[in-house]
């Protein structure tokens, strides 16, 4: 549903958000129309190959359904998911026809899981390969694969070596292979001279799979050129706002403004100290707002403010105020001294990421990159949407007050897999 302000209301929109929110200590804003619009730009940027969406770990934390639901709609075919679990969320919400790689690959006892789904492997090592294959005899399932070579990262992937030894199967024809991709090490690195060894590398071996398509570039890597892009290019982080070239602006809009309510204003006198540690200690009488966020929701402690160490700051009425003391689970202490007296009241909300706070600031100080603040972001928070499909997502329940479901909804109805062995690869 959409929560819309009252036109008559007197309220600021901040002040209607809040109170359409009275329960919640926190709200975290996912602009779908931003992430469409970062999509936009990429697919533009990396013409003629195919741009696709990374909708991993839910969609780094934005929600796989909602954003994989405004890309179809906006265009986008090709998703990118870590595990079987993600692929369900995605395929309920994209059409049949889009196609879904699970980037972390098949075991022996999944193939079924992935033909009622209809999703494809990314398949890193021979023996997972040989495993794919016998499911796709005994079962005729066709649905495809993707081989991912190594060629840097030595994390997952058939090495090259590897990789030319299954080029007679390519030369044969039918081998169900769909795309071959790789992964670079330091694309975010412009002059980095491991990406000119890896694009060789991956150069030479997929021009030996006749008539696949290739991948390379991710969100960072589609900025290294039209030689990186290839066939395919599957963008994850830049979608949601984080910079893909760091030695430069940032190219993306900003997807996710979080805020969280301020539960106390508290005064306290010079030489008092704040948190835990007493590592803070007020230079001058203060006024402080105590905020209800901290490293439960995703807030890292790191960011906390010592005598000898500045840490975040947050916005309270449109200024930035700094933090006092150590951030704990679930409270933060600000400073707000400077203020006015009314800018900061009991029940106000406060800005965390937004207005000028990016994620790429915030994890400067929590000593991290983007990625992790975005997947780090706390299941207490309210979820609202902007644009695309919004709607309003309440803070998740505990697992033991979830209510029990046999199957996901809307999962995709499973195709008929024929199978000689009805254990041998039962998911």
């Amino acid at each position: 549903m959409n929560i819309a302000s009252d036109p008559k209301s007197l309220l600021s929109p901040e002040a209607n958000l809040a109170a359409a929110h009275a329960a919640a200590t926190g709200i975290l804003t996912i602009d779908l129309d931003a992430i469409v619009a970062n999509w936009r730009k990429l697919e533009k940027t990396a013409v003629p190959a195919e741009c696709a969406g990374v909708v991993k770990a839910n969609a780094y934390g934005c929600g796989a359904e909602q954003v994989a639901r405004a890309l179809a709609n906006a265009g986008c075919k090709t998703f990118f998911v870590a595990t079987l679990d993600e692929g369900r969320v995605v395929r309920a919400a994209v059409p049949e026809s889009a196609t879904i790689y699970v980037l972390d690959g098949f075991f022996q006892n999944s193939g079924e899981a992935y033909a009622a789904i209809n999703c494809r492997p990314v398949i890193g090592e021979l023996n997972e390969l040989a495993e794919w294959d016998v499911f796709c005899r005994r079962s005729g399932w066709t649905g495809g694969c993707a081989i991912h070579i190594d060629t840097g990262m030595s994390r997952l992937g058939l090495t090259v070596a590897e990789a030319q030894g299954i080029i007679p199967r390519i030369n044969a024809g039918d081998h169900g292979i769909t795309l071959v991709m790789s992964h670079l090490v330091s694309a975010e690195l412009l002059n980095n001279p491991v990406n000119a060894k890896q694009l060789a590398a991956f150069r030479e071996i997929q021009s030996l799979f006749s008539g696949v398509p290739a991948a390379l570039a991710n969100s960072s890597g589609i900025f290294l050129g039209p030689q990186f892009q290839f066939d395919l290019v599957r963008p994850g982080a830049a979608l949601y706002g984080i910079n893909p070239t760091p030695e430069a602006d940032n190219p993306m809009q900003p997807v996710v403004e979080l805020k969280a309510r301020i539960v106390q204003i508290r005064n306290i006198e010079r030489g008092e100290t704040v948190g835990y540690g007493g590592t803070w200690s007020a230079r001058r009488p203060t006024r402080l707002a105590i905020v209800s966020a901290g490293y439960a929701d995703g807030y890292f402690r790191a960011a906390s403010a010592s005598d000898g160490t500045r840490g975040a700051e947050v916005i309270v009425s449109g200024k930035r105020c700094p933090i006092a003391g150590r951030v704990s689970m679930d409270l933060m202490a600000v400073d707000v001294t400077d203020l006015e007296k009314t800018a900061a009241r009991r029940g106000h909300m406060v800005t965390l990421i937004g207005e000028g706070i990016t994620i790429d600031e915030l994890a400067h100080h929590f000593g991290t990159i983007g990625y992790e603040v975005l997947t780090s972001l706390g299941r207490r928070f309210a979820r609202v949407y902007k644009g695309g499909d919004a709607k309003v997502e309440p803070p998740a329940l505990a697992a033991s007050d979830a209510p029990a479901t046999e199957s996901a909804p809307g999962a995709a109805t499973p195709p008929p897999v024929h199978s000689e062995s009805a254990s041998a690869d039962k998911a």
